[in-house]
């Protein structure tokens, strides 16, 4: 098992590095150009800046039973087809059960943000949203 972080915006690569180093797992940073990580314990990979680049990146990497860090659908429904398991940054498992509707929510926000839409983006990140992930990622590892 390894972990793969889409770290473009992600709240939780310190904690998931952590987490990592705690149960002696290999972490993956996978970043694009304009924001690059570097964290003790996990390795960086870079890519070019590019809509996707780190998406299609990672997928590349992820294998079956890996877990991946993301905050994105369409990724998380590309890993699932990996056989790796997807975990949002609030904690949310994702499975086959439930992406498809959430990548028809996401479509749906979509038209509405092109039709000129406002949709109202999310609250301030608590703590416990941050103890929430950690105990899901643990639960996983185990």
């Amino acid at each position: 098992m390894k972990i793969f972080i889409d770290a473009d915006g992600c709240p939780v690569v310190d904690i998931t590095v952590r987490t990592a180093k705690k149960y002696s797992l290999e972490c993956f940073i996978i970043c694009d150009t304009a924001h690059e990580f570097a964290r003790d314990g996990a390795q960086t990979v870079v890519v070019e800046k590019g809509a996707d680049s780190v998406d299609f990146k990672l997928v590349n990497l992820v294998g079956e039973g890996d877990i991946v860090v993301t905050q994105d659908y369409g990724l998380a429904a590309m890993c699932l087809a990996r056989k790796a398991v997807p975990l949002s940054q609030n904690g949310l498992v994702f499975t086959d059960k439930n992406i498809d509707e959430l990548l028809f929510s996401r479509y749906v926000s979509k038209k509405i943000r092109n039709a000129g839409g406002r949709l109202k983006g999310p609250s301030k990140r608590t703590p416990e949203q941050d103890e929430r992930f950690r105990q899901v990622l643990e639960k996983l590892i185990q």
